[in-house]
């Protein structure tokens, strides 16, 4: 009997991962949305890209942890960003991310368990978010690309919308207990590239360079 209500759990648990599509619009555009109008005087250029339907990932610079909530509420559809791991074991911040289809990653690491999520979100409906560099740059530039997002996207055939992300390195700088406020960022959406036709090393290491530049050539268009 025992044994029956364990597996009855854990096929509630396994139902019950994955982020809620409710939650998430009812969160954007009561919390993040506001915020970001009034404190940080966002500017959004290239809404029109964003395909609302299909297989997508958005792969995007990164130099602030506030990064997945500014990208993911301008995309007009819910979007599941890889999280570094240390944040699923932190209590209601765990939950939350979650929610909002988040999935751990190991950071210095190839995580083929991060790649299955990935696509497991991209099957569900979701978007699914990429960092390119897999971590944080100083400036924001995309210098050192991951294979990640190319991988992804020769096994479920979802083009990469490139964004970047302009301004976010100083709402929490180094050393800083608390977010600054009132410093101006910019989100620029840039036009759809095509997911590669094979995955061949040198055709994905060919296509995270274009993902790369494509970001980097938004970034240099500054506020």
């Amino acid at each position: 009997m025992q044994n029956d209500k364990s597996s009855v759990n854990k096929k509630s648990n396994e139902k019950d991962k994955g982020g809620n599509p409710i939650f998430y619009k009812m969160f954007k555009w009561i919390v993040v949305r506001p915020l970001l109008y009034l404190f940080y005087q966002e500017r959004i250029y290239g809404t029109e890209n964003v395909p609302l339907t299909s297989n997508l990932i958005v792969v995007s610079n990164h130099a602030s942890d506030f990064d997945p909530l500014i990208v993911g509420s301008c995309m007009g559809r819910p979007v599941a960003f890889m999280a570094k791991e240390e944040l699923f074991e932190i209590p209601v911040l765990s939950q939350a991310i979650q929610a909002f289809g988040a999935y751990p990653v190991k950071r210095g690491a190839g995580d083929r368990a991060a790649i299955r999520s990935a696509i497991e979100s991209i099957n569900k409906g979701w978007a699914t978010g990429i960092f390119l560099q897999g971590t944080r740059t100083p400036d924001g530039r995309v210098t050192a690309p991951k294979l990640g997002a190319a991988m992804i996207a020769a096994k479920t055939n979802a083009p990469f919308l490139p964004v970047s992300v302009w301004g976010t390195e100083t709402i929490f700088p180094k050393g800083a207990k608390f977010p600054k406020l009132f410093q101006p960022v910019t989100v620029r959406i840039g036009a759809l590239i095509p997911a590669p036709e094979t995955s061949d090393r040198a055709t994905l290491e060919a296509y995270t360079q274009k993902c790369a530049d494509a970001i980097n050539a938004l970034h240099a268009l500054g506020r």
